[in-house]
């Protein structure tokens, strides 16, 4: 009996796993990692986590395990020594996702246009759905993965942050939260600056006011493009707060966590109007006439 037992149990480690040759890791128990790998549609099993636990501790990110099939004592021995040689990738605040993918293509030899398309077939809304964050990613990667590795890990971010902040995460909610943040963070010359922006823009709306920000014409390709007057009266979307009465439908770029707590917690003032003084910073105001004056000192 014995005997069939151990001729069962290493039949077992003998037996085939099949698994794509870069898989991630996430940080976490053992179990943890099995699960996630299950959920990947790998042949793994719970006993398994008990055979990884005696060979050691899972690697965790992205690992190369340089084959497709393999038995599965050599699966889950690769799992806690083989690691993929990776590369950074960094999306800034305030950068909109046509010019990061735009970036990705070039910089890392990428297909733009299957980029463009894997994040129109994944992506639940036009902008805002990434975490400006730097993040390391394998070398052999599809543009398909890299954009829902992307998405997936930015949407856990913001999980957190929606805990963190005791704001329920439905996407509609968080929607219109991302895109007042994502206002603020294209207006706000500092993240100190940012609360002030916040209570521009909530001020304005309460009083019916089209809010006139700049940076809400700063959308897509037009990220780092200067707002003429031409763009102001031509511009027929519905990011134009200057024809437009309250915030765009989506957000304008991806933002930060700094962004997102100042739309959450603006300052509490009667301020309605602002200008970038001199020093960078920006000079507010409640009254138009004042507004004026500062505008005149700001561009002596």
């Amino acid at each position: 009996m014995i005997v069939v037992i151990i001729a069962s149990f290493m039949a077992y480690l003998l037996s085939t796993v099949t698994s794509p040759k870069i898989v991630y890791i996430p940080q976490g128990s053992v179990f943890k990692s099995i699960a996630h790998l299950q959920e990947e549609g790998v042949n793994l099993y719970k006993i398994d986590a008990f055979i990884l636990r005696l060979l050691g501790q899972p690697q965790q990110g992205w690992i190369d395990l340089q084959s497709e099939k393999m038995s599965r004592i050599e699966y889950l021995y690769k799992l806690t020594t083989a690691k993929a040689a990776t590369r950074q990738i960094t999306l800034i605040p305030g950068e909109t996702t046509v010019i990061f993918l735009r970036q990705l293509s070039e910089e890392h030899s990428l297909d733009l246009k299957r980029l463009e398309q894997a994040y129109e077939k994944n992506a639940p809304f036009k902008e805002g759905n990434l975490i400006p964050d730097t993040y390391s990613i394998p070398h052999e990667i599809s543009e398909e993965e890299l954009i829902i590795y992307l998405l997936n890990e930015s949407e856990k971010k913001m999980k957190q942050w929606a805990d963190e902040y005791k704001q329920p995460f439905s996407k509609e909610k968080w929607l219109q939260i991302v895109t007042k943040a994502s206002v603020i963070q294209k207006e706000a010359a500092s993240v100190e600056d940012m609360p002030y922006v916040s209570s521009v823009i909530d001020n304005r709306n309460k009083k019916g006011m089209r809010l006139q920000m700049d940076g809400t014409l700063n959308y897509g390709e037009y990220s780092h493009q200067k707002v003429t007057a031409r763009r102001i009266r031509t511009d027929k979307t519905p990011y134009n707060t200057y024809k437009n009465k309250g915030l765009p439908l989506y957000p304008v770029c991806n933002v930060s966590k700094d962004a997102i707590r100042a739309a959450l917690y603006p300052k509490q003032t009667d301020y309605l109007y602002f200008v970038r003084g001199k020093n960078g910073e920006h000079i507010y105001s409640s009254y138009f006439s004042t507004h004026r004056k500062n505008i005149a000192n700001a561009t002596k």
